[in-house]
């Protein structure tokens, strides 16, 4: 445990932060998931709705640097691909 009190107040806002970044981490796997489930379905038109959400999710989550910019571009990337190759 820390001593200083700054050291205190650092692991207090790091415990808060920690949280912070976790929800949105879910957040981020939920849109994803979304889009699987859809393509999942076999339903071209609600795939390709829901890739443009994830897609902002996922840019969204990438400027607060929760993930890499060169993750959130291969996860976008491989969803669609996988869109478009539906038949």
């Amino acid at each position: 445990m820390a001593n200083i009190a700054s050291a205190r107040k650092r692991a207090r806002q790091a415990v808060k932060q920690n949280a912070h970044n976790s929800s949105l981490r879910s957040t981020l796997r939920t849109a994803m998931k979304t889009v699987r489930k859809a393509i999942g379905a076999g339903d071209k038109a609600v795939a390709t709705q829901t890739l443009q959400a994830s897609q902002s999710v996922i840019d969204r989550i990438a400027d607060k640097r929760i993930i890499h910019k060169n993750a959130a571009s291969r996860y976008k990337s491989r969803l669609a691909a996988a869109v478009k190759a539906m038949a």
